[in-house]
């Protein structure tokens, strides 16, 4: 079934896969927020409501976007800012871009769906856009140590979301888009920002209370933890 939804949030909204989710809800004619530290001209055409200037690490950021959210019940809530910091090989260990990538790719995503609880009723989806290089069993190549471990973590954080949040009627979604041509990846990869987030949607509007905690591909491929 369709996702039919009153509001939707997408964080990491200002270009890449967060831009092509936003215009894709926008084709769906839903009200989206559109979270970002800094807009951009191909955000601001879409019609969303934009939210930049916001640090999604820091609490005074995350505060903003729920003043922003206000009393609306967001139907879809995806956390898909992040980063990656490359080279990060055994000789090349740098603490503090681990950190950093700790506290944006899976600290923040926990902080932001636990302040928005609130607004997330029974229906409510969450999706957390990860990446397969968090599987441990998938791992055959070594290295990234601060994408791998941060994204590692927040498929632990999804997988608890999904249990806690069950009871309440929200399913939570942990996706990995594929290797998508984005400024992340230095514009390397086999999908467009627009293909991605297509299949993305895909898995979410198929989501269900039943199916929540599940770790997929954006081809819909069940991936392995």
């Amino acid at each position: 079934m369709a996702i039919g939804m009153a509001l939707a949030l997408v964080t990491g909204a200002n270009r890449g896969i967060g831009l092509a989710l936003v215009e894709l809800l926008r084709q769906r004619e839903l009200d989206v927020i559109g979270v970002c530290r800094q807009s951009s001209p191909e955000l601001a055409r879409l019609g969303a409501e934009v939210l930049d200037a916001v640090d999604v690490t820091d609490e005074r950021g995350i505060e903003r976007v729920v003043r922003a959210v206000g009393g609306r019940e967001i139907q879809l809530l995806v956390n898909n800012a992040g980063i990656m910091r490359f080279p990060e090989t055994l000789d090349q260990i740098d603490p503090v871009s681990i950190r950093l990538q700790f506290e944006v790719n899976a600290l923040a995503p926990l902080r932001i769906t636990a302040a928005l609880r609130g607004r997330l009723a029974r229906g409510s989806k969450v999706g957390l856009v990860t990446s397969r290089m968090g599987s441990i069993d998938d791992n055959g190549s070594g290295g990234a140590y601060g994408y791998r471990m941060s994204k590692a973590a927040l498929n632990m954080a999804g997988k608890s979301l999904a249990v806690d949040l069950k009871p309440a009627g929200v399913a939570v979604a942990i996706l990995h888009p594929g290797m998508v041509r984005t400024r992340m990846t230095g514009s390397h990869g086999q999908l467009e920002p627009l293909d991605a987030a297509r299949g993305l949607l895909a898995r979410l509007d198929e989501l269900t209370l039943e199916t929540t905690g599940g770790f997929w591909h954006a081809n819909g491929q069940r991936l392995p933890w």
